[in-house]
């Protein structure tokens, strides 16, 4: 038996995903598999509860369909000019390229607070996809509300499902993008046909010439439910932007495209962000009034297609969770130099699995997404700055690997001082990160320059 483990574990070794050098140039990815994985990442199990909770918190539908529309072009438009161009011309991770900028000891701190929040996001689909699971097998599921594990049946299926998850997260980016090119296909279909499968019950008659008026009076009705704030369109726009905000305008996913043959596979996120983030969550909402405005996942999809539904959840949840993982991974195996990317991943998976146990990672998942970016972002403004604006102000780049410096102070003062004017912000949550970004960039700048003068 010990002799296998070691085998197992040498073949673990051997899954090499270029952790700290440059990605090389026979390993590079045809647009396809970036097609195909950004479609199953972002068709996703939490797809359920976003779109759910735009119908909970009353939007209405023409505030939705425009906000969607223009916030997921904004996202798209981010990751093609903003992560694909630096992740290109690195082929580094971010966790990797920024101890050039930030020093070790500030990439240390970085990179353990992006794998935590990674390993919560993944946890939550984890969680989401359990709830469907567990309504198939007549396991108790948490409730809207719910803080703490709802029993322990719930613990034992998150336990299993997200072993499931951590082992495919292991096997790297090649395996990740192959399992999504399969998967995404159906669970896009699983959300379509959900939506179309509660239609008529809702009232939607053939032909769907009365779409317009059950969608406007019966699903997004501008009444939010009882505890829920109101949202409109700025709210739905910007959440749609900023919703996977880490990974665009905060860089995280030059984990993935640095593996991108030209920076112009920053539009493949469209086939992510439109099946995805814009039809997922109009299908999710149709599917959440079809329960009575419900918000328990697993119930919408098994209500709207039976079992078919439950493994469509499953497989969403697990497109999303596997990339997440896999970006957490990266980004702790940065900060253990004695450990392979495969022991870390499982070490960030296991912390992942103990999380999902915990609900309130999914019942409150709009903010925390909003709080998670905002986190991370003004990391992302300091290296834009450093990679792209300093050299044309002459400003000397790379100064803390250099100089040798453990901490690069200015990004340190900006990344903390960003933060704290975005939470003291009197503007809503979901609005302050935009400011933010940008007075991350003009500080970080001028101190740059400062030190030239």
């Amino acid at each position: 038996m010990t002799g296998r483990l070691a085998s197992i574990a040498s073949r673990m070794d051997r899954l090499y995903e270029f952790d700290r050098e440059p990605v090389a140039p026979d390993k590079l990815q045809p647009g396809g598999k970036f097609a195909g994985l950004f479609a199953g990442e972002h068709v996703a199990a939490t797809e359920f509860v976003i779109g759910a909770f735009f119908v909970l918190h009353g939007v209405t539908a023409k505030d939705l369909f425009i906000g969607l529309l223009f916030g997921n072009l904004l996202a798209v438009l981010s990751w093609t000019f903003i992560c694909a161009p630096i992740a290109v011309r690195t082929r580094l991770t971010l966790y990797w390229y920024l101890r050039k900028i930030a020093g070790p000891g500030l990439t240390i701190v970085y990179n353990l607070a992006n794998a935590v929040l990674y390993c919560i996001l993944a946890g939550a689909m984890i969680a989401v996809s359990a709830t469907a699971v567990g309504l198939a097998f007549g396991i108790k599921t948490p409730a809207l509300t719910a803080v703490f594990p709802a029993s322990p049946g719930w613990v034992l299926l998150t336990v299993v499902i997200g072993a499931l998850f951590t082992a495919l997260a292991i096997l790297g980016f090649e395996q990740l993008s192959r399992f999504a090119e399969v998967c995404s296909p159906w669970i896009f279909i699983v959300f379509i046909a959900g939506g179309l499968a509660v239609l008529p019950r809702l009232g939607v008659r053939p032909g769907f010439g009365n779409f317009w008026q059950v969608a406007t009076t019966k699903i997004w009705n501008g009444l939010p439910v009882a505890g829920q704030d109101k949202f409109g369109l700025w709210h739905v726009m910007f959440f749609a932007w900023f919703c996977n905000l880490a990974m665009h305008v905060g860089l995280s996913d030059m984990a993935v495209l640095r593996y991108a043959k030209k920076w112009t596979y920053g539009l493949f996120t469209a086939f992510g962000m439109y099946p995805g983030h814009m039809l997922a969550w109009i299908c999710s909402g149709i599917m959440v009034a079809g329960v009575g405005r419900e918000m328990n996942p697993g119930l919408m999809a098994y209500e709207a297609l039976g079992l078919a539904g439950v493994g469509g959840l499953v497989l969403a949840g697990w497109t999303t969770a596997n990339p997440t993982l896999y970006r957490a991974g990266l980004a702790l195996q940065s900060i253990s130099p004695g450990w392979p990317r495969w022991k870390v991943t499982l070490a960030a998976g296991a912390a992942t699995t103990f999380l999902s146990c915990f609900p309130v990672f999914f019942v409150k998942l709009l903010d925390y997404v909003a709080i998670y970016g905002l986190v991370l972002m003004p990391i992302g403004a300091v290296v834009f700055a450093e990679h792209w604006i300093f050299p044309r102000l002459g400003i000397e780049q790379y100064r803390a690997e250099k100089r040798g410096w453990t901490f690069n102070g200015p990004a340190l003062a900006i990344w903390m001082g960003t933060l704290a004017v975005c939470f003291l912000m009197p503007i809503h949550l979901y609005f302050r990160w935009l400011p933010g970004y940008l007075l991350a960039l003009v500080f970080y700048v001028l101190l740059g320059l400062r030190r030239k003068n």
